[in-house]
């Protein structure tokens, strides 16, 4: 098996981010952490991840489950658990450059996308925008890196 040129999201690691966060409906941008555990893939070729995600000022830290599975070479599905949203199904895309996926919900009226882009040692910039039928959009960017300092055995 070749080595993929991807450790986010597809070997077991955790990675810590930070960037903005713009909402339509407030003026200011907000900063944002964000950190992702990501978990051995299992028998069965799923991949679990847990991203937690702290907007500076508010108390809360909001979770996001992410499956990733049917991973093939240049594509995947996942599945997103959200606790506003629920359980949302997913496509993705691996390039040499990019791991990138969408969502479009027409019956909750939610659709957007992630794509983060590799540079070099490891750090990802990530991108992402989100649009809710009741005119609500949100834009992500930021960067996510390894967690040298957590590293598991891979």
């Amino acid at each position: 098996m070749t080595q993929q040129p991807h450790q986010f999201i597809l070997s077991p690691s955790t990675w810590l981010g930070e960037g903005k966060i713009i909402l339509n409906m407030v003026e200011e941008e907000l900063a944002f952490y964000t950190k992702w555990n990501v978990a051995q893939k299992d028998s069965s070729g799923k991949i679990e991840c847990i991203q937690e995600i702290q907007v500076k000022g508010l108390s809360d830290v909001m979770h996001n489950s992410f499956l990733f599975f049917d991973l093939a070479p240049g594509n995947f599905s996942l599945e997103l658990d959200n606790p506003a949203l629920g359980k949302i199904i997913g496509k993705g895309l691996i390039t040499d450059k990019v791991v990138a996926w969408e969502f479009r919900s027409p019956q909750i009226g939610f659709e957007g996308f992630e794509m983060y882009e590799k540079q070099a040692d490891d750090v990802y910039l990530m991108h992402a925008e989100y649009a809710t039928t009741d005119q609500l959009r949100t834009v992500i960017r930021g960067k996510v890196w390894k967690d040298l300092s957590s590293t598991k055995s891979s």
